[in-house]
């Protein structure tokens, strides 16, 4: 019986190619790049590559928000501040949100049946202002941003630590939501959670991690809970 639900934010519940396509845009314009599907690409494989360093603990926060820029620009040949570009891209980031298809709508049914957590690794400034954009907050007991808990998905530090703000919590009766398998799938397995894998893009799964269950988008996920809890 599943009673408790994480969520997270970035391309589970928000477009987060979307706004980051769109404030990275923005971003290199100012500093003088002209942004090219080849820099956009460039600089999403370099983030990516960053932020996953984060999760394995070789990086700090600090590290992957200014790192993933002074190495592009680097590339580029271009001399800039790093910190200065991460500020500028991290306003212009919590500016808009953008739905994945239904995924509103999910949220909203979602929450009437179930006691919703939002889980993020994101930038405290720019989650809170994307949900505030989204009126997102409505629907969520509590907000876990990473950079507030003080730990990171995967780590257990990070879910032990929201489990102890929750009165009554059972994590046999709780699942872990999200498109990401090492930050996700691979936390929630960690914390001894029932995973569920938002695979939107038709990823190819890894053997090391595997989700209990996988769906294609959050729509589809009241139905399956509802299968779960009648098994």
């Amino acid at each position: 019986m599943i009673e408790f639900l994480f969520l997270d934010l970035d391309d589970t519940i928000l477009d987060f190619h979307k706004a980051e396509r769109i404030a990275i845009a923005r971003t290199f314009q100012d500093y003088g790049v002209e942004p090219t599907e080849a820099v956009l690409n460039r600089y999403h494989i370099i983030n990516k590559a960053h932020w996953e360093r984060l999760e394995r603990q070789e990086l700090t926060r600090e590290q992957v928000l200014t790192g993933r820029f002074q190495a592009l620009f680097q590339e580029l040949g271009i001399p800039v501040d790093p910190e200065a570009v991460a500020r500028d891209y991290e306003k212009n980031l919590a500016i808009g949100h953008y739905f994945l298809p239904g995924a509103e709508e999910a949220v909203a049914s979602l929450s009437k049946q179930y006691k919703l957590y939002l889980a993020s690794n994101g930038t405290a400034s720019v989650q809170k202002g994307r949900l505030t954009s989204a009126n997102l907050y409505r629907f969520f007991r509590e907000v876990f941003i990473s950079q507030e808990v003080g730990y990171n998905k995967p780590s257990r530090e990070y879910f032990e630590t929201c489990f102890a703000r929750i009165p009554g919590f059972d994590r046999e009766k709780a699942m872990m939501v999200g498109d990401s398998l090492t930050s996700d799938i691979l936390g929630g397995k960690n914390a001894g959670l029932t995973t569920c894998w938002v695979n939107f893009s038709h990823a190819p799964g890894r053997p090391d991690i595997i989700p209990d269950y996988e769906i294609e988008s959050l729509p589809q996920l009241e139905a399956l809970l509802e299968k779960i809890n009648k098994g």
